[in-house]
C-alpha cells in the first residue's frame, strides 16, 4: 500500500472532519516517522496534526481512520476553546459522539519487542524485559528472590 502524499492525507481529514463532527478541517495534518508510541498527536500550539505511518502500513484502514477521528477530536475541542486533553468531561464525552477510540492498538511489529527473559529462582516468576537486567543489583519483585536470565 502506497503512503498518502500530503493533499491527499488533508483531504481524507477534511473529509472525516466533515462527516463526523459537521466542521472543516482547515489546518496542517503530516505523517511523523518518529513517533514510536503513539498513533497520532495534535499540537495546539501549531494546530498540526501528526499521524504515525507505520498505522497506515500495518493496522487496518478502521483502526487509522479511528486515529485520524481522535485527533480531530482534540482539534476542534482546542479550536472553539474547550477542554480538548484526555481528562477533560468534553473530550471523553466527543470521543462517545464520534465512535473514536481513546486509546490506538499496538503495532504488531512492536509486540515481539521483549527479548530478554528472567526467572525468579524462588518462586519461578518469568519476566519479559525489551532492555537487559543487572540481575546482580535487582531482584524479583514479589518475593525478592535473586533472578535468572533464561534468553541471551
Amino acid at each position: 500500500m502506497k503512503l498518502l502524499n500530503e493533499k491527499e492525507l488533508e483531504e481524507l481529514v477534511n473529509q472525516l472532519s466533515l462527516q463526523f463532527f459537521n466542521k472543516p478541517f482547515v489546518d496542517r495534518v503530516v505523517f511523523n516517522s518518529r513517533l514510536r508510541t503513539t498513533g497520532g498527536r495534535y499540537l495546539p500550539m501549531e494546530r498540526l496534526i501528526e499521524l504515525n505511518p507505520k498505522y497506515f502500513y500495518e493496522m487496518e484502514h478502521s483502526e487509522f481512520i479511528g486515529i485520524i477521528k481522535h485527533e480531530l477530536c482534540h482539534y476542534h475541542l482546542h479550536i472553539e476553546g474547550k477542554g480538548y486533553k484526555h481528562g477533560d468531561k468534553e473530550f471523553k464525552i466527543l470521543l462517545k459522539q464520534t465512535g473514536s477510540p481513546r486509546h490506538c492498538k499496538p503495532l504488531p511489529s512492536n509486540l515481539n519487542q521483549k527479548k530478554h527473559q528472567y526467572k525468579c529462582q524462588q518462586c519461578g516468576h518469568i519476566y519479559n524485559r525489551v532492555r537487559k537486567v543487572n540481575i546482580r543489583k535487582f531482584r524479583c519483585g514479589i518475593c525478592r528472590g535473586e533472578l535468572k536470565r533464561l534468553t541471551k
